[in-house]
Order: structure tokens, then sequence, then C-alpha cells
């Protein structure tokens, strides 16, 4: 790839005599996507989780959902969501081998009076996104921050919903992270795409120092529009809190069924996007993406990555979070099955 990016540079520079940005790079090149089997195939020998260690957090009589771990100090730490029949909290766990947990807290609860009361779903937001990195979670403007998915209305992800930001000096601790007055991105803003008109659902906010797109921060989510099916999409910021959509069209779109909970890693020249499908073929089952340029992805088409086959997860495996630490891939998800609704695990590596 960057021989390509050389190649193409110097033939730029000998036709214009000028330097080509790297939008011009990215825009020669044609296609942002990786359409080459053996690098596709080489990204899935990689990250592949086999092994099913199986559930590692549950909440007795309530279901959790979506995992997102990460380091902070000398320990780990998962932050999870909450359905207790009225809406989502997010909560935040602990652990110093990121197999065993230990629950300490809420940190995103029903409050009164706000766009959000009775829907509060949170995900980590600018983690070291190398493969086989630090997973911290970086500071801007000196806070730490999260994304999450905010509504009024009681029920399992009752529409509409909308994307809020929260923050906090301390991630690590049990308490309430402080909120955004009103929602970053909703579908019912006069830019909103027509397939996220109503609802929208997960992100991951990376941030790309680089500024590939023109902006340092990068936010990719599912959305959908009314009596339609989930599709994952983009937006752009400086700030942390603006955020202008990126693109017209979805960037993962796998026909009538759902494309869901993107998260984003980096390993080489390659950009990986895990997400979750389901119902476009049976169940639901966790899969990735692959892209040179953030924009462009080409999806895997191979086996997946989880997919219902124990009886923790016999309805569902799916929702993602993934990291390798000390040579070990470290796969979380959603596992719907005969234990409820819960967090499990698969490695890379058989660990019991």
């Amino acid at each position: 790839m960057n021989k390509i990016i050389l190649t193409i540079g110097i033939l730029f520079y000998l036709v214009t005599c000028k330097v080509p940005s790297e939008r011009q790079v990215i825009e020669a090149i044609g296609s942002g996507p990786v359409p080459d089997s053996e690098v596709m195939a080489g990204i899935y020998e990689k990250v592949k989780t086999p092994y099913k260690f199986g559930v590692v957090l549950k909440e007795e009589g309530k279901k959790v959902d979506c995992p997102s771990v990460f380091r902070h100090g000398d320990k780990w730490y998962m932050t999870y969501i909450i359905f207790d029949g009225t809406g989502y909290e997010s909560a935040i766990a602990e652990s110093d081998d990121l197999v065993h947990w230990r629950k300490l807290g809420k940190i995103l609860q029903f409050s009164k009076g706000r766009w959000d009361d009775l829907q509060k779903a949170g995900y980590i937001a600018l983690q070291d996104f190398t493969w086989g990195g630090s997973y911290e979670i970086e500071k801007f403007k000196g806070k730490y921050w999260m994304s999450y998915v905010g509504g009024k209305l009681s029920g399992y992800e009752t529409d509409p919903l909308s994307i809020g930001i929260a923050w906090t000096d301390d991630p690590s601790e049990p308490r309430e992270w402080n909120k955004l007055d009103d929602p970053v991105l909703s579908g019912s803003q006069p830019d909103a795409r027509t397939f996220e008109q109503m609802t929208l659902y997960k992100s991951n906010i990376i941030h790309d120092p680089e500024k590939r797109l023109g902006y340092p921060y990068i936010m990719y989510y599912n959305a959908k529009s009314e009596h339609a099916y989930e599709r994952i999409t983009m937006a752009v910021s400086k700030n942390m809190t603006d955020w202008i959509r990126y693109g017209h069209e979805p960037l993962i779109d796998n026909g009538s069924g759902i494309s869901g909970d993107p998260q984003i890693t980096r390993i080489g020249d390659v950009y990986v996007m895990f997400y979750f499908g389901a119902f476009y073929r049976p169940k639901a089952f966790d899969t990735f993406a692959c892209s040179y340029d953030l924009v462009n992805w080409n999806k895997w088409e191979g086996e997946d990555l989880i997919y219902p086959s124990e009886p923790w997860d016999s309805t569902y495996a799916h929702k993602p979070w993934v990291i390798k630490h000390k040579d070990i891939v470290y796969h979380y998800y959603c596992a719907v099955g005969d234990q409820g609704r819960v967090i499990a695990l698969a490695t890379s590596e058989q660990l019991n």
C-alpha cells in the first residue's frame, strides 16, 4: 500500500509539479476498501477467537449488553448497559486479568426533565485503537469522553433514540458522568440522511490525529429510518460536541437485516471495523470489514467471528468489543441464551 501511495505521489508531482494531499492520493487510488482476499484472510487469522470461555458478567433479573473494554491506570475496565424493563442505564466493572470482572456501579442513570430520561446507553470514546496497543482512553480538554444512546420513552430501545455526549475526570469511578444538555445527533435534525431519520444506536468515536478526513474525531454508528433496517454510517467533529454527518450513503449495508455496533481497530495499514449482523442470515453474529481510508469498507464474507453455538449464546452471539493483549485476542460480546442476556467472552487461545 505504501509503495502504491509513493508511486501515485511521484506521478502526481511529475504531471502537476505539486505535492498531493492525502485526499488526492485516496481519490487517485480510487477505492479505499481492502479488495485483496489474501489481506482479508490474513486479518481474519489475526482476529479470530474460536475458543468460547463463557459468561463473564451478568445482572440477576436484568439484561446486560454492549461491552466497552479499556485500560486505565493498572486495571482493565468495562462499561456496559443494563436494561431493567424500564430502559437503559450504564454501569462499569473492573478486572485485573480481562477474564474475572467485579461490578462497581452505575455511571449513567435515569433522570427527570431531560431528553434522555429513560435511556442512557454509554460507550467509551477516544481509546487507543491500535491492535495490541495500550487500549487506554485519552483526554480531550482535560476530560474523558463517551457517547451514548439516549431517549425519553420507556421500553426496550423504544423509538426515537438519539446520540448524546458525556464526560468525566475519572473514568474508573462508579459515579454519574456529566452530559451535554441536548443530543449531538438525532434523526430529526435537518441534515439527517434518509436512512437515519428515526433512531440512532451504538457509536464508536476514534481520534485520528492525521485528520485524514479533515477532522480529528470520527464517529461510527448504526441507525435506521422508520420501518427500515439498521445500517452503519459516520460523522466527524473538531471538538467532540459539534458533529457533521460525513457522506451520503451507508458505509455498511447488508440488505434486509441489521448491521450494527461498529468498533474500529487498526492492524498495520488496515483499518478493521468489527460489527454484528442479524436477520439477513439466521440469528445474530459478529463479523468485520476492512478499509485503507476509514470511509470505504469491504465486508468479510468468510466464517463469522462469533455465532450461536453454546447454551448461553444459542439465540444471539453479537455486539463485539475485540482487543489483543499479550498475544491473546479477547472478544467480548452480548450473548442471549439459557442465562438470559449477558456478557460473554471468546479468545484466540484456550483459557479453561
